[in-house]
Parts: structure tokens; C-alpha cells; sequence
């Protein structure tokens, strides 16, 4: 069972052939590709993996749709046919789900399907997956608060709901199981060239301890810092901030994934997770430099609720009923002249000597990106870094009928189909070795062995990490947060030796971290 762990020890004073920095999904599939490829890997990260934009994304695997208007085919394409693979590579973590798209009369319906149908060969959707049609007697059952007077038809298709931040887990954990090296809180602060390869030199935020490694090429893969890393001051990316706003589920009660238009012809979604559903999101220029957590503007919720009362039946929601928001920024290739909703989502790749930079792409490609860098990457160290099984299943995919497993769980440990749900869709086919035979609930769905198993697995290294990229319940689970607050930093104080005041001090910052996701109330 691969597991991350920080191993300074055995990355200090080393050298590797491939050094990748950024521990986001990019980076993850980046040095999943290389070490089962053969090469000796090391992945740095300066904050927590995911920590960015990998677990501020929407949390959907699909194509796109929308990008067939723009003519951009080979992405949706790839997009679509990606699908398959995530879904192929970890079960649990892409979840059909019906995505419904309005329509106010049958000629729009018509179109919306011949658009959709278009969309599903691109992505050899199987036929039993396709599209249908929903009228508004079966919208009656489906959506009951939905509005089935001003859009009486529907179009429903398959997309894919994931877990970003448990994604890029899954993936490092599977290019550890390779052999790859993996920190997280450890800052590359500069890198230097030479004939025979770089010296990067690190900072670990952990320890305090600061050291050098060498590598004979290296992959920046920050993201929105990529510009940072590199030093540049020609401007080659363009931030987008993407925002997603979040309420109680019983204040907007859906049960499938809808697209709603917006005054200004952009689409955004609103989804059903849990406790909650999410709506977003926005795409607006960022004129600011990259940083972990993008505020949430009181405009950006305005412009969220505001189609809402044109789809649905419900009590108008205001910026009272938000419980809780996230906002992340997208790296996109810069087109001049062009708004950040207009650009393309394609990835680029630069080169510099023995520097390789990737930035743009989406979730959803994060296998095809990774094959694209490895390609430059082979040309630099003159090697073929083909993978032997490119789709081989990540941790705690090894699932063939994930309901069925549900239930299994379900039974096993006297569970509602909820709480098994949540577990079997975080943790996979490792749910029995994550809770033990008589897991102990720290709050109405989580356990303290999940805690333990993270610790111990998954280089948790604060209290905010727990609560927002292991266990999710910061955003989906809001009812939850204060026991597992609570329960975590005991649990972790124990495992890290933590002094109370210490623990004292997470739980201070974590707690100050979700008054800061709803900061926006006080603008």
C-alpha cells in the first residue's frame, strides 16, 4: 500500500533524474508518468498538496461542452476520451452523475441534442450512456423544485463528479508505489542550470532545515506560479479566479447537476454533494499574483445567485444562506484581447536548457499533460519514457461495481448509505483497511481511524489540511466541522507530539481559516 511520507533524509544531498515542483494534479500525474516510467523522481511542493488550484476546481471529470463552441475540438475531445481514463484508473472518483441543460421549447431541445450528440461521439460515449430527453411530468419527479413552466424540457448527459484534492492523493501515492519521492511543504527558493544538470536548492517549512539537490532536468509545474519559478517578467499566463459559493441542501434541494445561463453568456453549475450543493463558477481576470487563498468578492457571490430565481422554485437565496465559499485561480495561456472565459484551457510547454514549464490544461486531461512534458522530458535526458500501464488502477481503485461495494460497507459496519457513500467515494476499495474492524466516530460520518490512516499515509502536516483536502467536511460536510475540529487536532497532537499550545494554535488558525471563507459577509 503506497503511502506519502516525508523523507527528507532521502532527498537532501541527492540526486535524481527528474525533479518536478508543484504537487498538483499537473505535478502528480507528472511524476506518476516518470517513476513507472524508470526514472528516479522527487516531487516538491511549498504548501500542501492540492493546496491550490487542484482542490478549488469545480470537482467535475468531462469534456467541456461548452469549448465545441468555441471550435476548439481537439480539446473537447481529448477532454471527453479522458473521461474514460480517469474513470478506468480510479472508479471511485468519477461518479456518474446526470448533468441537465434547460431548454424553453423544442427547437432549443433539438439543438441542445444535436450539440450534445456531437460532444458524446467525440468522447465514445457508449450508447447505453447517451443523452435523453426529460419532459416536464418526468422533471415533476426528477427536480421537483426546478421550473418546469419556464423550461419545460430538459437535456441529460453523462459527465463525471470527482474529488480534485483526493485525485492528486491518489496519484502520488501511485507514483510513490513507483518509487518517486514526494514532500510536501518543501519551497524550491532557486534553481541553477549547468552542462550537467540543475541544483535546486529547498526549504522545508517543517523542519526549518534548508538543502540543495541535483537533478539532470526538472518540471515546473506551479500553476499559477509557474511565471514565479521561472522569474520571468514577460507576461506569458493569464490568472483567471473561478469561485464557487456553497449552501445547505435543503435551501436549494436538486438531486442531478444543472446548467444555469448567466446574464452575460457564461454557464455555470449548481451540484448536489452531500450536506450541501455548490454553485459555480465565476471567470474573471486576476490582476493580483498567485496566492493559495484568492478572496471571494461579495460581486463574486452576487453574480453566482443571481440566475437561480430563473430555474428554481425555491425561497430566494441570498448572501445569508451562504455557508461557506472557495475561490481558486486558473493559469491560462495569455491571448491578448481576449476575456478569460474566451481563452483556450489548452496546456503549453516551454523549455529553458533543462527546465521544462506546463501550464493551462484542465483536471480532466492531467494524464494527457503529463504524457505531453514527459515527451520533452525524454528528448532533454535522450531516454524513451513510455509507461508500461498508463491506466493501471490508483490506490483504492480496485473496484469493479462501486454501489455494490457501498452496500458491502454499508453492512459491514451498520452504516446508512450516506456515510457509506462518503467513505467508499473518498477512500475506494481502502475502506476497510482505512477504518479497522470497529471504527470510532468522532462526528455523524467520520471516524477517528481516518485521521490515524491519514497521518500515517498521507503526510498530513496541519489541522487546516485535515479538514479541507483529507477528510472535505470544511466544504461538504459543515455540521461536521467542529467535532472533527476538535477530535483532529487531539489526534494529531498525539501522532506529532504536538505541545497544547501548539494545538492550541492550529486549531486558532484552522478556525480563522473558515471565518475567512466567508470574509465576503463583512465586505
Amino acid at each position: 500500500m503506497p503511502a506519502l511520507v516525508r523523507q527528507l533524509a532521502d532527498i537532501a544531498g541527492h540526486s535524481f533524474d527528474l525533479a518536478i515542483i508543484g504537487g498538483g494534479i499537473t505535478g502528480a500525474g507528472i511524476a506518476r508518468h516518470a517513476s513507472q516510467a524508470g526514472l528516479n523522481t522527487v516531487l516538491l511542493e511549498a504548501n500542501d498538496f492540492a493546496a491550490g488550484t487542484s482542490s478549488r476546481s469545480t470537482k467535475l471529470i468531462h469534456g467541456g461542452l461548452r469549448y465545441l463552441a468555441m471550435g476548439d475540438i481537439a480539446l473537447v475531445r481529448e477532454s471527453a476520451l479522458e473521461r474514460k481514463s480517469v474513470l478506468a484508473m480510479a472508479p471511485h472518483l468519477a461518479e456518474p452523475r446526470w448533468m441537465l441543460v434547460p431548454a424553453a421549447s423544442r427547437s432549443e431541445l433539438v439543438k441542445l441534442r444535436t450539440g450534445i450528440g456531437v460532444y458524446e461521439r467525440l468522447g465514445a460515449v457508449e450508447r447505453s450512456d447517451r443523452h435523453r430527453s426529460w419532459n416536464a411530468e418526468r422533471l415533476e419527479s426528477e427536480e421537483p423544485t426546478f421550473d418546469r413552466v419556464r423550461y419545460p424540457w430538459v437535456c441529460a448527459y453523462r459527465e463525471y463528479l470527482t474529488d480534485d484534492a483526493r485525485l492528486v492523493l491518489a496519484t502520488l501515492r501511485s507514483a510513490a508505489g513507483y518509487g518517486a519521492r514526494l514532500s510536501n511543504y518543501t519551497a524550491v527558493t532557486g534553481i541553477e542550470q549547468d552542462t550537467d544538470g540543475c541544483t535546486l536548492r529547498v526549504d522545508d517549512h517543517v523542519t526549518g532545515e534548508k538543502f540543495d539537490l541535483r537533478a539532470c532536468a526538472v518540471v515546473n509545474a506551479t500553476g499559477p506560479w509557474v511565471e514565479s519559478v521561472l522569474g520571468e517578467t514577460h507576461k506569458r499566463l493569464q490568472l483567471s479566479k473561478g469561485v464557487h459559493i456553497v449552501v445547505q441542501h435543503e435551501k436549494l434541494p436538486i438531486n442531478h447537476m444543472l446548467v444555469l445561463n448567466t446574464t452575460d453568456g457564461r454557464s455555470i453549475f449548481t451540484i448536489p454533494r452531500r450536506q450541501v450543493t455548490y454553485i459555480g463558477t465565476t471567470d474573471t481576470h486576476f490582476p493580483g499574483g498567485p496566492g493559495v487563498w484568492p478572496e471571494v468578492e461579495p460581486e463574486d457571490v452576487a453574480y453566482l445567485l443571481s440566475p437561480l430565481a430563473r430555474y428554481f422554485r425555491v425561497p430566494e437565496l441570498s448572501v445569508d444562506d451562504v455557508m461557506s465559499a472557495w475561490a481558486g485561480l486558473r493559469a491560462l495561456v495569455h491571448q491578448p484581447g481576449r476575456a478569460p472565459k474566451e481563452m483556450s484551457r489548452k496546456d503549453e510547454v516551454w523549455v529553458q536548457e533543462r527546465l521544462v514549464s506546463i501550464a493551462g490544461g484542465k483536471l480532466t486531461s492531467f494524464r494527457k499533460m503529463a504524457e505531453t512534458a514527459m515527451s520533452v522530458v525524454g528528448n532533454i535526458l535522450d531516454k524513451r519514457l513510455n509507461m508500461p500501464q498508463p491506466l493501471a488502477r490508483l490506490p483504492g481503485g480496485d473496484i469493479d461495481d462501486v454501489g455494490a461495494f457501498r452496500e458491502e460497507i454499508a453492512r459491514r459496519y451498520h452504516l446508512d448509505n450516506a456515510v457509506a457513500e462518503r467513505l467508499v467515494r473518498l477512500y475506494g476499495s481502502e475502506v476497510p483497511i482505512v477504518l479497522g474492524d470497529r471504527p470510532e466516530p468522532v462526528a455523524n460520518s467520520v471516524f477517528a481511524e481516518e485521521i490515524r490512516w491519514s497521518l500515517a499515509n498521507e503526510s498530513l502536516v496541519h489541522l487546516e489540511d485535515l479538514l479541507y483536502r483529507r477528510l472535505r467536511v470544511a466544504w461538504f460536510d459543515p455540521t461536521e466541522v467542529e467535532p472533527v475540529l476538535l477530535a483532529g487536532a487531539d489526534i494529531m497532537a498525539e501522532h506529532l507530539h504536538w505541545s497544547e499550545a501548539v494545538r492550541d494554535q492550529e486549531i486558532e488558525a484552522t478556525r480563522v481559516r473558515l471565518r475567512q471563507d466567508l470574509g465576503f459577509v463583512s465586505r
